[in-house]
């Protein structure tokens, strides 16, 4: 299937049925359906044929998610500009994914003002909701466009979309999925996570991220996605109440800070099915507070850009016991791997490791990207005797469930003994006093390296980094435990929410 097979979907199921809603209104299948095929026909028109990229640069906003479709429509292929990133770093993205095209909300008028003379490869600029000196509006492009007619494209590939991996390291790479890199996902999210009657998905993250592509199985469903324009833990209770939200997605950070939010107690959401978390490591301890204060939603996934979402999934019924008891030596894993991939654990030379053994997480099937755009060299990079490298150190228990310690990058090595800074975060986070933090080893003339730990405290609470350490130690031992800690007031953090370790070890090398 491809993208726009997916609202097709929906909307065979009830084309009045609401779609798309912010702020209380709301388009329903059969309005974006009909949008789709309008603006299809327009990127034919402007002679965006099929296979052609096109980008959308936007906050959250039903018109911009629709657009998506319709790019779908015409054979063309998506490429999802985060709003958040640098100048530079989406110039980089337009010119080195040759978009042909983008969309654009006005609050980003002026940056790709800057940015248009730079870009000779850009054939149409369409703002979507309002005229520019330098562009039309939405309206005004699709000005007596024929409402009625199905537009019917034959893409000249499978490729879907190219999304951007972030660029952490040096200029991002454009990861090329598929239709059925994208229709695996959903399948297997389908698969592993309740969905009873048609679902309503509160959409808080940025849709350029999980948050959008988790729409597509709602849609399967002929679902709502409700749509909020930015985060504000407050406006997400109220919307999960008044709209019955059954499934909805947040990191832990945000998690975090729904916990302690006042409003909570008093707010119903007795509709949830489904609550995902994923993104970064969440604190097994909070956790457990969520399953308390939340219910028996909470549903882990645990993939990248390159394998979307899905590598291992974590069922709200797989974070409990038989006897319904919360499974406390299950939470700090990934899950188990879903049925239409396979997983495995790796020496350095590719050689598989029995149950129980830490080496690198690979995984193959139909889930792993068709390579990174142009650049083969990362591609093969990327590859080890045919599986994906993920870059993450793990283990398989007896169970099948899959564990991950550490990025490769991030493992210490002090005294000559490897720790993982996962590990030892994971202890940090489960002191009552620690709402988020980071561990990293900085060099040190004795140990090699020496364990140092940033973190940001819980609103109200009070400790001292000396207590912490002790806290640390007694959890896990003196060799894993920080040989240093500071409190921060708040800790930097990434476009998605995922805390900095890198700047935050930078700033550190710095000071010193």
């Amino acid at each position: 299937m491809r993208l726009v097979d997916w609202l097709d979907k929906g909307a065979s199921l009830g084309a009045d049925a609401p779609c798309l809603t912010m702020a209380g209104k709301s388009l329903s299948y059969g309005e974006v359906q009909r949008l789709t095929h309008r603006v299809a026909r327009g990127l034919g028109a402007a002679g965006i044929t099929p296979g052609k990229h096109v980008a959308i640069l936007s906050g959250n906003d039903p018109v911009a998610f629709a657009i998506v479709f319709a790019i779908s429509r015409a054979g063309a292929v998506w490429c999802p500009i985060n709003p958040r990133n640098e100048a530079a770093e989406n110039a980089y993205i337009l010119d080195n994914f040759d978009c042909a095209a983008l969309f654009f909300h006005s609050k980003f008028a002026e940056l790709v003002d800057q940015l248009r003379e730079q870009l000779p490869k850009l054939e149409q600029l369409v703002c979507l909701d309002a005229e520019q000196p330098f562009a039309p509006s939405l309206d005004q492009w699709l000005a007596g466009a024929d409402d009625e007619t199905p537009f019917i494209a034959a893409p000249v590939s499978d490729l879907a979309m190219i999304p951007g991996t972030g660029g952490t390291t040096g200029h991002p790479k454009g990861v090329m999925l598929t239709n059925r890199n994208l229709e695996a996902m959903t399948a297997l999210t389908l698969m592993g996570y309740p969905f009873d009657g048609r679902p309503v998905y509160l959409a808080m993250a940025p849709l350029t991220h999980a948050a959008g592509v988790l729409a597509f199985p709602i849609m399967a469903h002929g679902g709502e996605i409700v749509i909020m324009p930015y985060p504000d833990i407050g406006e997400f209770l109220a919307l999960a109440s008044h709209h019955r939200a059954t499934h909805t997605f947040l990191p832990p950070t945000l998690i975090y800070m729904l916990l302690d939010h006042p409003a909570l107690p008093a707010t119903d959401l007795s509709a949830m099915q489904c609550f995902w978390y994923g993104a970064a490591p969440i604190s097994p301890a909070r956790l457990e507070e969520a399953i308390d204060k939340l219910g028996p939603v909470m549903a882990q996934l645990f993939g990248q850009t390159e394998a979307p979402m899905m590598i291992s999934m974590m069922a709200p019924k797989d974070h409990l016991n038989p006897d319904g008891s919360v499974a406390r030596h299950r939470l700090s894993s990934a899950g188990k791997p879903g049925p239409l991939v396979r997983v495995a654990i790796v020496d350095t030379d590719g050689n598989e490791l029995p149950q129980g053994e830490r080496g690198e997480i690979v995984v193959r099937g139909s889930l792993v990207m068709d390579g990174y755009y142009k650049n083969p060299a990362a591609t093969a990079e990327a590859t080890l005797n045919g599986w994906h490298r993920t870059g993450d150190i793990g283990y398989l228990d007896a169970d099948n469930f899959l564990f991950i310690v550490d990025r490769a990058k991030d493992m210490i090595i002090t005294g000559g003994f490897n720790v993982y800074s996962a590990e030892v975060e994971a202890a940090l986070l489960s002191h009552p006093a620690v709402q988020d933090g980071a561990v990293f080893g900085l060099p040190d003339d004795k140990w090699g390296e020496r364990v140092c730990a940033v973190v940001q405290l819980r609103a109200g609470q009070s400790a001292n980094a000396d207590d912490i350490i002790a806290y640390v130690k007694a959890a896990i031992g003196s060799v894993k435990a920080p040989k240093e800690l500071e409190i921060w007031d708040d800790l930097p953090r990434s476009k998605v929410g995922k805390v900095l370790k890198k700047d935050i070890r930078a700033s550190k090398l710095g000071a010193a």
